[in-house]
């Protein structure tokens, strides 16, 4: 079998690390993009709370009446 020469080691090494780079950039697009999703989530479940805040105020200021 025919011997490594540095150059064909210093390629694979090279190789290596950029797959493990993308591999990473892959995962932490992946991270943002369920962050994001969840932020939305979030931000729908506040607006819930302040509409239902303002019922209850409403209906609170009613009865103090």
């Amino acid at each position: 079998m025919a011997k490594k020469t540095r150059l064909t080691r210093a390629a694979e090494t090279i190789g290596t690390v950029v797959g493990r780079a993308d591999r990473t950039a892959h995962k932490v697009a992946k991270a943002g993009v369920v962050a994001k999703k969840e932020l939305a989530a979030i931000s729908k479940q506040v607006e819930a709370l302040k509409k239902q805040l303002q019922k209850t105020t409403k209906r609170l200021k009613y009865a103090l009446r």
